[in-house]
């Protein structure tokens, strides 16, 4: 079996960290919440997404199309749940720094499910090009 870089488990912990992010934000509504460790949170989760990112374009043989496939649908899906997780946000008053920061956790968040979701169906796929 092919190895692959740890694009999905480096996807996963930015996931929780996000995810933990979010329920620190979400446990002060609608009051001020302190920013510093949500902050700190989303920052080593942008990054771990963002080194998943870039480990799985160094890919070469992968099945790009059904990666695509899976990760468009998922996308779309996760898109709909982050605007409607924005909007309880929004509508609890929640204005300035930490509306942006939940902003920005969530657009992690509808980002890393869906490259879990597409990593695993095209790792276990054959690339349009393999040889059997």
């Amino acid at each position: 079996m092919r190895r692959f870089p740890p694009v999905a488990q480096l996807t996963v912990c930015s996931l929780a960290l996000v995810v933990t992010g979010g329920i620190l934000m979400a446990s002060y509504v609608p009051r001020q919440p302190p920013l510093a460790a949500p902050a700190a949170l989303t920052a080593v989760s942008a990054a771990l997404a963002l080194t998943s990112g870039f480990l799985l374009s160094r890919l070469e043989q992968f099945a790009w199309p059904r990666f695509f496939l899976a990760f468009r649908w998922a996308l779309l899906a996760y898109v709909i749940s982050a605007g409607m997780i924005g909007f309880a946000f929004v509508r609890d008053h929640t204005r300035g720094a930490p509306l942006a920061l939940v902003i920005v956790m969530l657009v992690i968040f509808a980002l890393d499910v869906p490259v879990v979701i597409a990593f695993t169906v095209a790792r276990y796929s054959s690339p349009p090009y393999a040889s059997s």
